[in-house]
């Protein structure tokens, strides 16, 4: 059955991300290496591993895509891989270039990126959730990658972690903790607080689209699924219900991501 675009997507918002108004509170959230959170304890470690696994030769050229202030780009070049980092940001990009001057880092929005055949790879973490127009993306990552060149993406899981559409539930019957989903295959354009601890903090926008929508705009651009991998988070809970909230934790997987290969048209 393919998958038909709800008439009424996407809703109409006037405001649009400005990742320039979170730029301070971001770098300094996610610092040198992300090791404080998800980045540096999960996401890095896995994707390195993943490129591994799909045999991607030492110095292969590899964009990171929407790269914020660097993270996963300062470590794949210390791995000796070529890689640049690109963000629409100046500001992130600034941050970027200060903690690592002598990387090449570029602006420049997703949805029209200055390239043609020229990376073996892209890797995108955390960000393609928040670009409104998938397919335009996709189109420009297929534009920028050589033939059978890589494009590996992480995300929140869009079956399960669903901003205002999904969440915990407790079944005081059973003692179990649960997950509750609201929506799943309407596509949304949702608001997301970057700093919910204050009270005036600038709001960015998270795109929620069910999976058989990435799995079809991949293949539209030529890029074809070989790897799919689903991550479990790596905190644990502590308190009188930890025994069942780890237990959840480690049923309902909180990252997805998908390595595709560019196939020549």
């Amino acid at each position: 059955m393919s998958y038909k675009k709800p008439n009424n997507y996407p809703p109409k918002f006037p405001q649009k991300t400005n990742w320039n108004e979170v730029s301070s509170w971001y770098d300094n959230l996610i610092g040198e290496s992300g090791a404080e959170g998800y980045h540096g304890t999960l996401i890095i470690p896995k994707i390195t591993e993943l490129i591994t696994k799909h045999k991607l030769i030492k110095e292969a050229r590899i964009l990171d895509l929407a790269c914020g202030q660097g993270v996963l780009t300062r470590t794949l070049n210390q791995l000796n891989y070529k890689a640049t980092g690109l963000d629409e940001s100046g500001d992130l990009i600034e941050a970027a270039r200060k903690r690592s001057p002598s990387i090449k880092y570029l602006i420049a929005d997703a949805h029209k990126l200055p390239f043609n055949n020229e990376f073996e790879a892209i890797i995108c973490i955390l960000a393609l959730q928040n670009m409104d127009n998938l397919d335009s993306v996709l189109k420009e990552v297929s534009k920028s990658l050589v033939n059978n060149g890589l494009f590996i993406f992480t995300i929140i899981h869009p079956c399960f972690r669903i901003p205002r559409q999904s969440g915990w539930g407790w079944d005081e019957n059973r003692k179990l903790q649960y997950r509750r989903i609201d929506s799943y295959f309407s596509e949304q354009k949702i608001p997301i607080k970057m700093n919910p601890s204050k009270q005036n903090s600038p709001l960015t926008w998270t795109f929620h689209r069910p999976l058989q929508k990435y799995i079809e705009d991949l293949s539209k651009n030529n890029l074809v699924v070989v790897d799919l991998q689903e991550w479990l988070g790596n905190r644990q809970s502590v308190g009188a219900k930890a025994k069942a909230e780890n237990r959840a934790r480690n049923e309902i997987p909180l990252f997805l991501t998908i390595v595709s290969k560019k196939q020549m048209s």
